[in-house]
Parts: structure tokens; sequence; C-alpha cells
């Protein structure tokens, strides 16, 4: 049997990877730093790791749809290649975000731009579809 949307399928496990190491990576900062839990604050450096996750958390709810709504109607396989770019873009975003604020930028830029061609593109071809 074939599988209808292999690449979005495989950019959306790779997604949700992303977001499971994020929180590898919490729970990593919250022994360095002394941060139990429930508590969500702690030392900058802590902070810093935290937001990443959380962030990574609200990208999700706009980066998933976007992504799945490209794959069904404008192309699967760019569908998925632009999901690995958004996961790369994540883990530069975090690894840059860990050292220091400032140095989260370039990841952000890249998988806001991934996220900014899965919706608008799909908006396009859908938008032409109803009214085109």
């Amino acid at each position: 049997m074939d599988f209808a949307y292999p690449h979005a399928a495989f950019a959306t496990c790779l997604a949700i990877l992303v977001y499971v190491w994020t929180g590898l990576v919490v729970g990593k900062a919250r022994k360095a730093h002394g941060v139990d839990y429930p508590n969500t604050h702690g030392s900058d450096d802590f902070n810093r790791v935290w937001r990443a996750h959380q962030n990574t958390l609200e990208q999700l709810v706009i980066f998933l749809p976007s992504l799945w709504l490209f794959a069904v109607a404008v192309q699967e396989f760019w569908a998925g290649v632009l999901g690995l770019v958004w996961a790369v873009g994540r883990i530069l975003y975090v690894r840059g975000y860990i050292v220091a604020a400032p140095k989260r930028a370039p990841g952000f830029m890249i998988a806001l731009l991934a996220t900014a061609v899965l919706l608008f593109g799909a908006v396009g071809v859908i938008a032409w579809q109803l009214f085109g």
C-alpha cells in the first residue's frame, strides 16, 4: 500500500522530534541551573532555554497546518522539503538562543521563511481554486 503523503508525514515526525529534543534540552537546563518543577523561571541562561522550547511549541501551531495545507493543495514533495528547512531552522534557533538571545535570529528567520512559504503558498492556491 502506498502512503499518499510520505514527505509531509516525515516532516511532521521530524518537527515533533525537534520539539521533543527541545524538551530534553530544558530538562538538562533545569538540572544545570537548579530550576525545580514546577518553576518556569530562573537565571537568564535557563530562561532562554525555556523560551526556546515554548516558542517552538508556539510555532508548531502555525507550521503543522501550513505544512499539510501546502502538501494537499500545492505539492507534497516540496512541503516535505520546506518541513526539513523548518526543522533545521528551529534547531539553529534553539542552539543560538541557548548561547545568547540575539543569536536566535538566523534560525528564527529560516524557520519563519519556510512557514511563510507553506502558508501563503497554500492560501494562494486555495484562494485561486475558490475565486479564480
